[in-house]
């Protein structure tokens, strides 16, 4: 099996710590980590999905869309996991955005 890259774990890290019924987004987490693209926290996450405690749902795209659904069992379970929290999502966005997003630099302060 192949080795997967050092920096998949802090993506999961910081995925962990975002709270229930709160999301971010892939290059928040990417700055954060100084990662220098978002896709690299995408690649991260889309390996990841089968460790269980790893909130990927919780993770959009900038635009608060669900881009990563495909990569889930399902192509409704991002949202179902999301509505489960109590996040509002139509047409494949989430509904307050802005209010709901969680920036890992908050851990800094």
């Amino acid at each position: 099996m192949k080795e997967l890259p050092k920096y998949y774990e802090n993506v999961y890290d910081v995925v962990r710590l975002i709270p229930e019924g709160r999301i971010t987004n892939y290059g928040a987490i990417a700055n954060f980590l100084s990662l220098g693209s978002a896709r690299m926290v995408g690649w991260a996450l889309s390996a990841g999905l089968h460790i269980g405690d790893v909130p990927a749902h919780r993770v959009v795209n900038r635009k608060g869309e669900l881009s990563g659904r495909g990569h889930f069992a399902t192509p409704t379970l991002m949202q179902e996991r999301l509505e489960a929290e109590g996040i509002v999502v139509i047409d494949d966005k989430i509904v307050n955005f802005d209010q709901l997003f969680w920036s890992p630099v908050s851990l800094l302060e």
